[in-house]
């Protein structure tokens, strides 16, 4: 476990639906991601979207089918940068259906593990800490980190969450093919052989179906603001 408050480290996973930051603020959703980053901000930490990396492969992937191995693939990894995980091609439903088939890749597993820890024990001095968001990282990549939460919602909310996100991108996709996609992608995450999505003993579970993104992060704003209390740092 790292100190606090320099160095501190944040997990949070759990059943993703995909939604940006941006439109999270017009729905008041709650997602892992939105939450992550609404962590991030207020404790002024480094968020990652550990997933995204597996999603930029996966674009890689579609657009380059006959270079794509695994020299290819390092190549890639070594330049990526965290401002490029932020591109909108990064979250068609196209591309995340093929990342969670090149996640089950060990030796893609194992590039992209490299590039977490090196945000989540290294981020730049400018922050007190780093905020990661990925489906296997409270068990697979930072055990040791200082919190962990397993955030999670209703399939058909989750669903919705997605859809809009990419109605508003202007995607031509229906209810029902998000729905489908997002069924698909929980049962590849939670059955997988390699780092399935699970939910660790030390994790803390947070509901969000019928809560607003204000009152998930209160909740978990006070978990971790308690134990800041009781270390002394806060």
């Amino acid at each position: 476990m790292s100190g606090f408050l320099d160095g501190m480290t944040i997990l949070v996973t759990g059943a993703s639906d995909g939604i940006g930051a941006e439109l999270a603020k017009e729905l008041a959703a709650a997602g892992a991601g939105t939450l992550a980053k609404t962590i991030s901000k207020h404790y002024n930490l480094l968020y990652v979207d550990t997933g995204k990396a597996y999603r930029f492969l996966a674009l890689e992937r579609i657009n380059n089918p006959k270079k794509f191995n695994l020299i290819f693939a390092k190549k890639k990894i070594k330049i990526l940068k965290i401002k490029d995980l932020n591109k909108k091609n990064l979250l068609s439903n196209k591309v995340g259906v093929e990342a969670s088939i090149i996640a089950k890749n060990k030796s893609i597993r194992n590039l992209v593990h490299k590039f977490q820890l090196k945000f989540a024990y290294s981020p730049p001095k400018k922050y007190s800490g780093s905020c990661l968001d990925g489906r296997d990282i409270t068990y697979n990549i930072v055990p040791d980190a200082d919190f962990k939460f397993f955030i999670n919602a209703n399939v058909k909310t989750r669903a919705l969450r997605r859809y809009k996100e990419l109605k508003k991108l202007k995607m031509n996709i229906s209810f029902n093919e998000v729905l489908k996609s997002i069924k698909l992608r929980d049962k590849r995450d939670y059955t997988r052989k390699i780092a399935p999505l699970k939910k660790t003993k030390d994790s803390v579970l947070i509901n969000t179906t019928n809560l607003s993104k204000r009152a998930c992060f209160l909740k978990i704003k006070k978990i971790i603001d308690k134990k800041l209390i009781f270390n002394g740092n806060l």
